[in-house]
């Protein structure tokens, strides 16, 4: 076994890290007039560059600017397609953990035009991060995937003034994102992650009857959603490797579905264009490792195996423990290791601190270090 020279790296990580409190401060300043644009831009390239410097001093080859530009993983890239727009209704999100249950509230999503790709989405914030890694670190950029500018409104969320034909509104966001990968590439892009709650949630008979309630088809969307993003990965340019993340929600150290990923794997597995999955496995919510049985040669397994909920550090020897379990269903030389989640999903980030956060990391790379080199 030796380690990996193409994405997703045998130690690899998921993407968002926790914002440093000067940078949390500036947000604040600007939000109330005190700085101006610029001002905040400086915090932010600054906090950038030393959050780089950080994940090449812990071992990983995947850098990330931490999406420390954003205030939400996903909102705010979708957001700027042309065709949304936010609405004045609120989205109630219900998360839990082990100490009790909390809600995240956003605004809701209203799709009144075609959809389209106006501008180049995060374009300038991944010319930063290009011009800013070091030699033998790969610059990662994470968008939410197409499906997620569905899920959270479904068809009500379509004007069908403006798609009467719901395939035409599936056409165009597939082609709206095939542009958009088309774009970061030329930028320089050689490793994609496209961030994605909905089939993983989709596990879950909890989250599957809310989506019947409301009118969709629940036992049949990852199909559907296959379908998209692999008509937006389809003739994506040579060299550009793209993974995707399925999550369970991450929200202050909490989430929102639970169950393994058995309801869609076969298919998912199977048929999804991409090249690695980022798969939670931190705990017994995640379900078991059987799901793996599907995944065909020559696609990548990274094992979600350190918990971004809290920080209480792993043991080398757990890990090493449970990639030999996960071995069982896919070769060890499929896997790779990763934090379960993002640490910052939104900008309030989870409750653990920044020591713990690079200590988890640091084990990550240190463990991919021994089991596969």
């Amino acid at each position: 076994m030796t380690l990996r020279e193409t994405p997703p790296f045998r130690a690899d990580h998921v993407g968002s890290l926790l914002r440093p409190r000067r940078l949390l401060e500036a947000r604040e300043r600007r939000a109330v007039g005190d700085i101006d644009a610029d001002a905040l831009k400086a915090v932010e390239d600054e906090a950038i560059r030393d959050v780089v410097r950080m994940q090449r001093d812990v071992g990983l080859r995947t850098a990330t600017d931490g999406e420390f530009r954003r205030v939400s993983w996903h909102m705010d890239f979708i957001y700027r397609l042309g065709g949304v727009r936010p609405t004045d209704e609120k989205i109630q999100v219900h998360f839990r953990n082990a100490e009790g249950e909390l809600d995240f509230e956003s605004a809701a999503l209203a799709i009144d035009a075609p959809v389209r790709l106006n501008d180049t989405i995060f374009g300038d914030d991944f010319a930063f991060l290009r011009d800013t890694v070091e030699e033998g670190q790969t610059a990662k950029l994470t968008i939410p995937s197409p499906s997620m500018v569905h899920y959270r409104g479904g068809r009500a969320a379509i004007d069908p003034a403006v798609y009467p034909d719901e395939e035409v509104f599936w056409a165009d966001l597939s082609a709206a994102y095939k542009e958009e990968v088309k774009r970061v590439a030329e930028l320089g892009c050689r490793y994609l992650q496209l961030d994605d709650t909905s089939f993983a949630y989709l596990n879950d008979p909890e989250q599957r009857k809310l989506l019947t309630q409301r009118g969709d088809d629940a036992e049949h969307q990852h199909l559907r959603y296959i379908r998209q993003i692999n008509a937006a990965l389809e003739g994506r340019p040579d060299g550009l490797a793209v993974t995707t993340h399925m999550c369970r929600g991450n929200f202050r150290s909490s989430w929102a579905a639970e169950g393994g990923y058995d309801f869609v794997a076969e298919a998912l597995f199977s048929e999804l264009a991409v090249d690695g999955f980022f798969l939670e496995y931190d705990d017994e919510r995640s379900g078991t490792f059987a799901p793996l049985r599907f995944v065909p040669p020559g696609k990548m397994v990274v094992l979600g195996l350190v918990t971004t909920k809290r920080g209480e550090l792993e043991s080398k020897d757990t890990l090493k423990r449970r990639i030999d379990e996960a071995a069982r269903y896919v070769p060890l030389d499929q896997l790779c290791l990763s934090p379960q989640c993002g640490f910052s999903s939104t900008v309030e980030g989870n409750v653990l601190t920044y020591e713990e956060e690079v200590a988890k990391l640091r084990l990550i790379a240190e463990t991919a270090d021994e089991v596969w080199k």
